[in-house]
């Protein structure tokens, strides 16, 4: 019997659809050439449909009320790219190259000034409170225990000597869950590799020395601006 997608994620399925089609125009060429894929059009479709897989398989973690659920929409399709071209015997750092070109490029067709200003409200006090506020609940045994496929993190406050504006720990990874309940451990450093261009874009600099999926205790995320010569904290 088949997976019934959630009808949170069934309701933007729609968006998230078009998003894996516009990615998939942006990587035609890279797959032809990097990947060494000829029949292109059969490789889109195997994407798309291991897509409707990962969205069946996609945990529920609260919706809208939790921001974690628009990073599971926003990357899980990665998910579904990396299956496919592994089972066409695509090395693993070319599938994490073109995947991370292609998001980049994806990124950047969003207009410069709507980019930054999404940047500025992220990194905005309001949004730092509203932060501190999700992180405190994300650690709580009811909201485990109510979506364990959950994210859980600590909001940092930068120390003497910090040169950050704020940072997270993540303590637990719904993609590392997600990963080791589907099968994905191995892809699962592509998706991580992701995070750097999309707050980049933004004009947010991303510092991060460490990651669950690499072994570590916890993903330690420390945040600033990027000036506007691109060198460095404003």
């Amino acid at each position: 019997m088949a997976e019934i997608i959630h009808p949170f994620y069934e309701a933007h399925r729609g968006t998230m659809e078009a998003a894996m089609r516009h990615r998939l125009d942006l990587a035609e060429a890279m797959l032809r050439d990097r990947a060494q894929l000829p029949d292109i059009a059969a490789i889109r479709q195997e994407v798309m449909d291991e897509f409707a897989v990962v969205l069946a398989q996609l945990p529920y973690v609260g919706g809208a009320a939790n921001r974690m659920s628009d990073f599971f929409m926003r990357l899980m399709g990665f998910m579904a790219i990396s299956r496919v071209l592994q089972r066409h015997g695509v090395p693993l750092p070319v599938i994490g190259d073109i995947e991370r070109e292609t998001y980049n490029a994806q990124l950047l067709t969003v207009p410069e000034a709507e980019r930054l200003a999404a940047g500025r409200e992220f990194m905005s006090p309001e949004n730092q409170t509203l932060l501190r506020e999700q992180a405190a609940q994300s650690v709580t045994k009811s909201h485990q225990d109510a979506f364990p496929g959950d994210f859980v993190y600590n909001f940092v406050e930068p120390g003497p000597g910090d040169e950050f504006e704020f940072g997270i720990n993540y303590k637990a990874c719904g993609f590392c869950k997600f990963a080791a309940r589907h099968g994905d451990k191995d892809i699962l450093p592509n998706i991580c590799g992701l995070d750097f261009d999309a707050y980049a874009t933004r004009g947010i600099r991303l510092e991060r020395t460490q990651t669950l999926a690499g072994g570590a205790s916890h993903c330690d995320f420390r945040f600033s601006k990027i000036s506007p010569a691109g060198k460095g904290a404003s």
